[in-house]
């Protein structure tokens, strides 16, 4: 058995293994087990503890809080618990002593033995499960490093996959897939000048489960990786050496890069549901922990698991001991992680009480609004649920941001020249203030996006009119039918000329709105490339090619590049079109209104035209800022535009979309004069003019 070592009473808190100079408490909440077991392994990949340590429930339990100090254990060992007690199914107690068993508030965990079938049924799983590890976050060389803070209001969002950001086999970084690899292309982040990384889940899940083989015969897997293990633990895939516990270490080293970049780091996470799956799922933590607290349970037979989350299980977030793991788990990766932000998956899950029910008050929304430690911290949600929850405009909370889905949908109508809707698109531009003002919200509160991780990619959008999810093996059953998508005359990739050219356009003219838009723009890793899926609007299974980000494209597609950095750098000098609060009609010092809505005449915009397809605004810039003049036409033939005409000021043109590069948007310096009181403006394009004292 090798070293037995010493072991004392320990303390009940903090939870988790925690090391000091003396050895490493440990410490693990279960109101219902009858029995706990620590086992101690030299190695991660040992068959066999090294030490098997029975808690004794009268020295080693504190209310419901079981804990032990083992004495001289060292950081990087590695650890499971095993628990016994009722076994009632009916009423919601799993307990069995033959599953190996991680503890939520483990900072690290390795899988190399792990097989997910052995967690099922009643198979003693010691061999083939996965460890903790034991990780000293002490003594880490921050370097000065805190999170950023930047105003939500200055915010650029890109959202990312960690994996598949450098898995290419073009991307030429030493460690592909990892943390590691992202930081070698900070420069890339910064170059494009986005603000934010919006990584996909990073905590740990599981990648290793075939779930079927493709068509062409492809395994596949969770790929996304939205189905949590572990929540304080970084995913092992994504680290170089995590049978050595560098996890933490790892992790840090990205953050550490991207904000010396000037980039803050936020991670979407997977509160709702975990990996734990339904009745027929494996054990791996929280149901061999105490079932009954940590998930909803159908009440008339507890052997069922509420699906609120489409996932199989429900996360029981607002039970008090769920609230405080979830609140000290958000509180962990800012304090020691300095994570600037979280995007909630299906965020309204954490407003459903005990009983499922949504509540205006939900305790674990409220302690994360009003956590000191989360103070300056970006919260978003994904305010909806599928179990029916829909909650743009009304997430609880104020400073909760939302990812606007009606933002998406009513851009993607107007871009694609559906007639009619230019009120509804008005009102996203502005902020969708209709959404959110009347309720004291602001437009820092709407997560503007065209695309996400989930749907067609911005390139697919103009490319496919259906899903092509063949590839997953559902029969083309998965993903959603209507995707308020435009092919432009062609399904998928073509050699016509014109039909490119126009796709091209309307990349650019997505893009142009999103950013002259009031809110916060999120776009997707590979967009401003023109990155495709083949049509898929569903690759949560797809760890190859179909997923990963060719860095080819970063020189073939130099123009779509060099289009949206040149918008990026467009918004962020121009505070005009990213307002911290709505417009009030406030006039500046030349006269002109803060916001003026037209259509191709001035001060006359379409609104109750159901055949409607332009739409163009004035913003007043106060002080030295400039004035801007936007012009839309969604209709597919070339219209004459009114420009204003303002003493004291002329107009230059930045932005062109109908133009082939560099003169679809230009150099700052280079805005091309316009004279006269009318604008061109072709079929399908954007304009942007901004004004210069005469």
């Amino acid at each position: 058995m090798g070293v037995q070592y010493e072991i004392e009473r320990g303390r009940a808190h903090p939870l988790g293994a925690k090391p000091d100079k003396g050895g490493v408490n440990f410490a693990i909440f279960s109101r219902h087990a009858s029995s706990v077991e620590l086992l101690l392994f030299d190695e991660h990949d040992d068959p066999e503890p090294v030490q098997i340590i029975k808690l004794d429930e009268k020295r080693n339990k504190t209310f419901f809080i079981w804990h032990i100090y083992v004495k001289n254990l060292k950081p990087g060992m590695h650890y499971a618990y095993r628990m016994d007690g009722d076994r009632d199914v009916h009423n919601g107690h799993r307990y069995n002593s033959n599953k190996m068993l991680l503890d939520p508030y483990a900072l690290g965990n390795t899988d190399n033995l792990w097989v997910r079938g052995d967690a099922v049924g009643d198979k003693d799983n010691l061999k083939t499960s996965m460890r903790s590890v034991i990780i000293d976050i002490a003594g880490y060389d921050w370097e000065g490093d805190a999170p950023l803070k930047r105003p939500m209001s200055e915010t650029i969002v890109y959202e990312m996959h960690v994996g598949g950001f450098t898995r290419h086999k073009s991307s030429g970084v030493k460690y592909p897939g990892t943390f590691t690899g992202v930081a070698e292309k900070v420069p890339y982040l910064k170059n494009l000048g986005v603000t934010a990384v919006e990584l996909l889940p990073i905590m740990q899940y599981d990648d290793k489960e075939v779930l079927r083989i493709s068509p062409s015969g492809k395994p596949l897997n969770n790929y996304w990786g939205y189905s949590t293990i572990s929540f304080f633990a970084p995913h092992p895939a994504y680290c170089v050496a995590p049978e050595e516990g560098q996890h933490i270490k790892e992790f840090r080293d990205m953050v550490k890069a991207l904000h010396k970049a000037g980039i803050e780091v936020i991670l979407d996470v997977v509160f709702n549901h975990t990996d734990e799956g339904n009745h027929m799922g494996p054990v791996i933590n929280f149901k061999g922990i105490d079932n009954n607290i940590y998930y909803y349970l159908v009440q008339n037979d507890k052997q069922y698991y509420m699906d609120y989350t489409g996932c199989g299980n429900t996360f029981n977030c607002n039970h008090p001991v769920v609230t405080k793991f979830i609140v000290e788990c958000l509180e962990f990766w800012v304090q020691e992680m300095h994570v600037d932000g979280f995007r909630f998956d299906e965020g309204s899950i954490l407003s459903r009480d005990m009983s499922g029910a949504p509540t205006p008050y939900a305790p674990v929304l409220w302690q994360i609004e009003l956590s000191e430690a989360l103070s300056d911290t970006k919260l978003i949600a994904e305010a909806w649920d599928a179990g029916g929850l829909y909650q743009i405009g009304y997430f609880p909370g104020y400073k909760w941001a939302e990812w606007n889905g009606k933002y998406r949908d009513d851009i993607r109508r107007f871009v694609k020249g559906d007639p009619g809707i230019i009120g509804a698109a008005a009102d996203r531009i502005a902020g969708s203030s209709a959404l959110y003002q009347s309720s004291g919200h602001l437009p820092i509160n709407s997560i503007n996006f065209i695309v996400c991780h989930d749907g067609f990619t911005l390139y697919d959008l103009v490319s496919y009119n259906e899903k092509h999810n063949w590839e997953n093996g559902e029969n083309n059953n998965d993903g959603i039918n209507d995707n308020l998508s435009w092919n432009c005359g062609a399904e998928g990739e073509t050699d016509d000329a014109n039909i490119n050219k126009l796709r091209e356009r309307q990349i650019k003219n997505f893009t142009a709105i999103q950013f002259v838009s009031q809110g916060v723009p999120m776009i997707v890793a590979g967009d401003e490339i023109k990155r495709t899926q083949k049509g898929s609007n569903n690759a949560y299974c797809q760890n190859n090619d179909v997923n990963w980000f060719d860095w080819t494209l970063v020189s073939k597609n130099k123009d779509t590049l060099r289009f949206f950095s040149k918008m990026i750098d467009f918004r962020k000098r121009h505070p005009v079109i990213h307002r911290p609060r709505f417009f009030d009609g406030s006039v500046n010092e030349r006269g002109i209104k803060d916001i003026d809505w037209h259509g191709v005449l001035l001060c006359a915009p379409d609104w109750n035209d159901p055949q409607a397809r332009v739409l163009s605004l004035t913003l007043g810039g106060f002080g030295d800022e400039p004035d801007m003049h936007v012009m839309l036409n969604m209709f597919w033939e070339t219209l004459d535009f009114e420009i204003p005409k303002v003493q004291g000021i002329q107009w230059y043109r930045v932005v062109d979309t109908s133009k082939s590069s560099p003169d679809d948007i230009a150099e700052v310096g280079t805005e091309v004069h316009i004279t006269g009181d009318k604008y061109l403006v072709e079929g399908r394009s954007v304009v942007i003019l901004i004004s210069k004292k005469i």
